[in-house]
């Protein structure tokens, strides 16, 4: 229901029954604020202060579930015990609901109490000094900000530390987490490039492996078979330094080893010749000065993977490799013969088009790789293809890497 009250804290509990425990023992010895002929005092029996001290009791329970409407009452019980010969538990008790309004109270109540308690204390010090013309009269205004304004300023200072302490908690939270995150990403990033890495260094040997072990397996001609088993041979020397330069590398230079140099752009020419020996016709053709490191790296294993494509997919035909530097990027283009009646002549896992891709992005250049027209296409007859591939098409890989690096798109 909307109107129930809300069940007390423990905590609320415990205050509220010491204070009217409190009250009751001090009125049991006969304890009271003010004496019997005090002038403010307007019920000389006893018992009267009973009232609002357990009306302030009860305001107690509420003091962390409904702080505003505990001051409120908590007031007039106040105002009610001024007219009695007073109780010191009530305003104790009193001063405590001054001071659970503002710490738990909303944050206009919480700015606004100290302010108003501030101004009554102001008020009750010079109006009985300036009524009276004596100084006692600044004893009223003292007890009345002991009463008032000193659980105000007291509960808005716990307040200020208790939001200060959340909001380093939650900003400590929200670090760890931005850093977790991180972490992550670094974790992830670093995953798909040791992946990138060891799918274009090894790739290209298995393919040729695979291609050349079939050939030898099906056609039975010694010298044919010889070939293919010097090229497997050649493939698996060269797989095998490429993955003891990847463990190197992830190894960090750790060892007795240091792991070897990156490929560069000067290994493009043993790149095709191995890709000769694998039997594809291929033709290079590079104008490139200076390039950045991590540029000739991906540069390298684009190629690499171009022809490792072109070596798995590719029908007979010619495969071209170009290399263009001009206005501050490099131009990488690979087109290869497209199409045929044959599947591909070694599994792929489709990851090396995802590979150059991320390559390029990772620099802030252009990936495009597709099926697109013959120049030499106007010189096929009857539509039925040529060298080039199914219809005058071939693949084209086109990759521009800037040398200067700027943010990915």
């Amino acid at each position: 229901m909307a109107g129930r009250l809300p069940r007390p804290h423990r905590d609320d509990v415990g205050i509220a029954v010491g204070g009217l425990l409190g009250g009751l023992f001090l009125w049991s010895v006969g304890l009271y604020s003010r004496a019997p002929d005090d002038p403010m005092s307007r019920a000389d029996q006893g018992w009267a202060v009973l009232v609002p001290l357990a009306v302030t009791a009860c305001c107690e329970l509420l003091r962390r579930a409904r702080p505003r409407t505990a001051l409120l009452v908590g007031t007039l019980a106040l105002v009610a015990d001024l007219l009695t010969r007073g109780s010191l538990a009530t305003v104790v008790m009193f001063t405590d609901l001054v001071y659970a309004a503002v710490l738990y109270g909303s944050p206009g109540a919480a700015r606004r109490i100290p302010w108003i308690t501030g101004l009554i204390t102001v008020i009750a010090t010079v109006w009985p000094v300036a009524a009276w013309h004596k100084p006692e009269g600044l004893l009223i205004g003292a007890f009345t900000g002991l009463v008032t304004f000193t659980p105000a300023a007291t509960g808005w200072i716990v307040r200020n530390h208790r939001d200060t302490a959340v909001a380093e908690r939650l900003r400590a939270e929200q670090t760890t987490l931005l850093a977790e995150m991180d972490r992550t990403h670094a974790v992830t990033a670093e995953r798909a490039r040791m992946a990138r890495e060891l799918h274009d260094m090894v790739a290209n040997h298995l393919s040729a492996i695979a291609i050349h072990s079939t050939a030898a397996l099906s056609i039975d001609d010694p010298n044919t078979s010889k070939d293919a088993l010097t090229v497997i041979r050649e493939n698996s020397v060269e797989g095998l330094a490429e993955m003891r330069r990847l463990i190197g590398i992830l190894r960090d230079g750790s060892g007795e080893r240091e792991p070897s140099a990156a490929p560069t752009l000067d290994g493009l020419g043993a790149l095709v010749a191995g890709a000769r020996t694998n039997g594809l016709d291929v033709t290079l053709t590079t104008e490139h000065g200076k390039v950045p490191a991590p540029v000739e790296l991906a540069a390298y294993r684009i190629v690499q993977e171009s022809l490792t494509n072109a070596l798995k997919h590719a029908p007979e035909g010619r495969v071209t490799v170009t290399l263009t530097q001009r206005d501050g990027s490099l131009t990488i283009a690979v087109t290869s013969p497209y199409g045929g009646p044959s599947g591909p002549r070694a599994p792929g896992s489709g990851a090396g088009l995802v590979g150059m891709r991320e390559r390029a992005d990772l620099l802030g250049g252009s990936f495009e790789a597709g099926p697109a027209p013959s120049p030499h296409s106007g010189n096929i007859k009857n539509g039925k293809g040529g060298k080039d591939g199914k219809d005058g098409e071939i693949w084209a890989v086109r990759a521009t890497l800037p040398l200067v690096q700027g943010e990915p798109e």
